[in-house]
């Protein structure tokens, strides 16, 4: 579609910038972005084309709607359905059946020993059931 020596008008007439409001809007507008970055060594208006394009699709993503960071006794829920697992399969790591159904309610908070074997239990790094803005004072309150 892109020319070898195609000044800036040519290139805003052969794909011209618009918003992107669909899937199938951002994937048209990546190709042309992809065929530009396969190119290798760009003139300086494909360079500002380029940008632009990059300033359309960035304002599309930010305006989609992101997946809320779950973490703590959420992420644990997650895990537990989407493993299919039971409450008691849960209880070599909260040490009965009656803790584990309380940190799942909300009643008893995780403890460090908790996510330390979570996070075994899981495979996953321990920091994920911490949330990402907690600051190190806040991590005293679990010890």
């Amino acid at each position: 579609m892109l020319y070898q020596n195609t000044n800036y008008t040519q290139l805003l007439t052969s794909f011209p910038p618009r918003p992107i409001k669909s899937e199938e809007d951002l994937e048209k507008t990546q190709v042309v972005v992809d065929e530009l970055l396969d190119k290798g060594e760009l003139t300086e208006e494909e360079e500002d084309y380029l940008n632009l394009l990059g300033m359309v699709i960035y304002e599309y993503e930010e305006k989609q709607e992101l997946v809320p960071d779950i973490y703590g006794v959420e992420l644990l829920k997650v895990l537990i359905a989407e493993l299919n697992l039971k409450q008691k399969d849960l209880v070599p790591i909260f040490k009965t059946e009656s803790i584990v159904s309380d940190v799942l309610k909300s009643k008893r908070k995780l403890t460090v020993e908790h996510i330390q074997k979570l996070a075994e239990f899981f495979n996953l790094s321990p920091s994920v059931f911490f949330p990402k803005n907690q600051s190190e004072n806040d991590f005293s309150e679990l010890a």
